[in-house]
């Protein structure tokens, strides 16, 4: 699996999540509204979630091992640093470097 196309949108408001992130894989599927969140440890990913009728929410979608969640949240937070780069709030397209 290849992060082939990662698209930040920036937040404007103050807070805790700096942008709403898509990615692309090996050209075939897209995960929309992965979010980047600055907590406490630094920024870290936010996976697509949806509140349930207990008021939890879940993810939506996610990697369903460590070593993919680290190479999704590698990808994506430097996509977030060179759009940072750009001073427009809007939606910024990032190839990733090839592997």
């Amino acid at each position: 699996m290849n992060i082939t196309d990662v698209r930040v949108r920036k937040m404007t408001k103050e807070g805790k999540m700096k942008a709403v992130v898509s990615i692309t894989l090996d050209e075939e599927f897209v995960v929309h509204d992965i979010k980047v969140v600055d907590g406490e440890k630094g920024l870290f990913i936010a996976m697509p979630s949806r509140k349930a009728g207990d008021g939890e929410f879940r993810d939506v979608a996610h990697p369903i091992n460590s070593e993919t969640r680290a190479y999704i949240q590698d990808k994506v937070l430097a996509a977030y640093e060179k759009a940072l780069l750009d001073d427009t709030d809007t939606v910024i397209s990032v190839t990733p470097d090839a592997e």
